[in-house]
């Protein structure tokens, strides 16, 4: 049997996008995505939990990131989950997991983008990236881990 690996989350930005080139100069955008849940606790009162996603775009989709989102957006983010490894500074090896966002789709509705971005149009279509991921991945000119 074959397997899945698949994200599919919506929530708000907690940060605007953060872009950085590659030295073959491929955009990469890093994004803050929370998600919450809200439920009753045993006392019957309402609890909010809110669950922080890293998210990784890259080549147009890192553009369109750029230029469209802000802090507090609503998205709809799709992609594979994975996980990085690295060395920092001092050497140490460092591990993160994130969601390599294939498909974006912006939700907020006419108004609530802030004047900085336009409006989602009303027939508007998912944003999907189309760049050859391990070629790049390997580049990034920076030693964050996000």
């Amino acid at each position: 049997m074959s397997s899945l690996n698949k994200a599919m989350i919506i929530g708000r930005l907690g940060q605007d996008p953060d872009v950085r080139y590659t030295q073959s100069n491929t955009a990469v955008a890093n994004l803050s995505v929370a998600t919450s849940e809200r439920y009753k606790d045993k006392q019957g009162e309402w609890k909010e939990n809110t669950e922080w996603h890293r998210v990784v775009a890259w080549g147009r989709l890192a553009e369109i990131c750029q230029e469209y989102l802000k802090k507090g957006s609503q998205v709809y983010i799709e992609g594979p989950i994975q996980t990085r490894k690295w060395e920092d500074k001092e050497g140490q090896t460092r591990y993160t997991t994130e969601i390599k966002a294939l498909t974006m789709t912006m939700l907020d509705s006419k108004g609530e983008s802030g004047g900085n971005v336009p409006p989602k149009p009303d027939n508007s279509q998912p944003v999907s990236s189309n760049v050859d991921l391990n070629e790049d991945f390997e580049d990034i000119d920076d030693d964050l881990p996000f």
